[in-house]
């Protein structure tokens, strides 16, 4: 106390701004008051409080009923997966770019297609369309491993990185054309494609373990797509349709052979 008493007394006598300035450091180191937190601080908390909004008014009320999906919607940080110009609209229900024409998809979407996959935690995923990594993130939540191939090398590399420094250690990232899956490390109990296709890519469907999932946009890009989920019946393909939905198509080898 003796030290802020003969401070004041100093900044008493003096009309300096400098003087006030130090005696408020003073005060806050001294009694152990809190401090304003960073703009970076406040800025996260705010991301955090439109994720929560954007659970509860874009999913939850459009019928997502998982509570690990909709648990994994609100934790993930789906900003961070986007350019600072773009951060301030992250929790709008929308599509938004990352770069090379390629898009994340809005949230509704995201944690639609990852309840149709019914993951209860111990299951090997596979994802083709890495993209920004954000929906590798999702999985990465909700089941033991999951595998995802992007066919853009630079997307590839960014997603890596991002992923393993947000933690993501249950997440591992190929550059390679999704048409193919990854052979190696098949089979898989569920499959996630992030871009459509005319029909479902014969070595992905060799490589969904029976009683599988495979969740995917179907149809001709720029036309009406269907998103489908179809299930692995000893072998064959037990399909329902989910609602329509606009995708990128997938490149590379991309077959035209419908099962």
């Amino acid at each position: 106390m003796n030290i802020i008493t003969s401070s004041l007394n100093h900044i008493l006598n003096s009309s300096s701004l400098a003087g006030l300035a130090l005696f408020s450091a003073l005060c806050f180191s001294s009694f152990g008051l809190s401090q304003p937190a960073p703009t970076e601080q406040i800025r996260e908390r705010q991301f955090a409080q439109a994720r929560r909004h954007m659970v509860e008014r874009d999913l939850r009320a459009r019928g997502i009923k998982d509570p690990r999906v909709l648990g994994a919607m609100a934790l993930v940080p789906r900003h961070l997966f986007l350019e600072e110009r773009l951060r301030s609209s992250a929790y709008l229900d929308q599509p938004l770019p990352i770069g090379q024409g390629q898009t994340i998809s809005q949230p509704y979407i995201v944690a639609l297609m990852t309840e149709l996959l019914e993951l209860k935690g111990n299951e090997r995923v596979l994802e083709i369309g890495t993209g920004s990594g954000y929906q590798a993130a999702i999985l990465s939540h909700l089941a033991k491993e999951i595998y995802t191939v992007e066919i853009i090398p630079a997307l590839a590399e960014r997603a890596k990185e991002r992923l393993g420094r947000l933690g993501h250690a249950n997440v591992w990232v190929k550059t390679g054309d999704g048409f193919f899956g990854w052979k190696e490390k098949a089979p898989f109990d569920a499959i996630l494609l992030t871009a459509s296709a005319e029909a479902t890519p014969e070595p992905l469907w060799d490589q969904l373990r029976e009683l599988g999932y495979l969740v995917m946009p179907i149809g001709e890009a720029n036309k009406d797509q269907k998103l489908i989920r179809v299930k692995k019946m000893v072998g064959r393909q037990q399909a329902e349709e989910i609602t329509g939905v606009i995708f990128v198509p997938m490149t590379g080898a991309s077959r035209k052979e419908p099962r």
